[in-house]
């Protein structure tokens, strides 16, 4: 195994330990710890419905300002095109 195979599967470990950390904080706290993060997505990616597509996945361009994705809270407004409210659909 190559030292750049090496650094790619502990690189996709790490981020996916931390999705799992993130999800188990989410389904075991009464408090909110996720918030919709417009503008950002890519396409394809977005959670859940917009106003110009019906479910989850089916926006078609990146960054579309109606499309979210939910990430822990504080970290959408770090993001730069990052938006805690949706924008008109393109």
């Amino acid at each position: 195994m190559n030292v750049n195979k090496i650094i790619q599967l502990t690189i996709a470990g790490i981020l996916a330990s931390s999705s799992t950390q993130a999800l188990a904080a989410t389904h075991h706290s009464n408090t909110p710890t996720q918030e919709k993060c417009y503008g950002i997505v890519k396409a394809g990616f977005n959670d859940c419905q917009t106003t110009s597509h019906s479910c989850a996945g089916s926006s078609t361009k990146d960054k579309e300002a109606d499309a979210f994705i939910l990430l822990p809270k504080g970290i959408c407004t770090k993001i730069v095109g990052g938006s805690l409210t949706s924008g008109k659909a393109d």
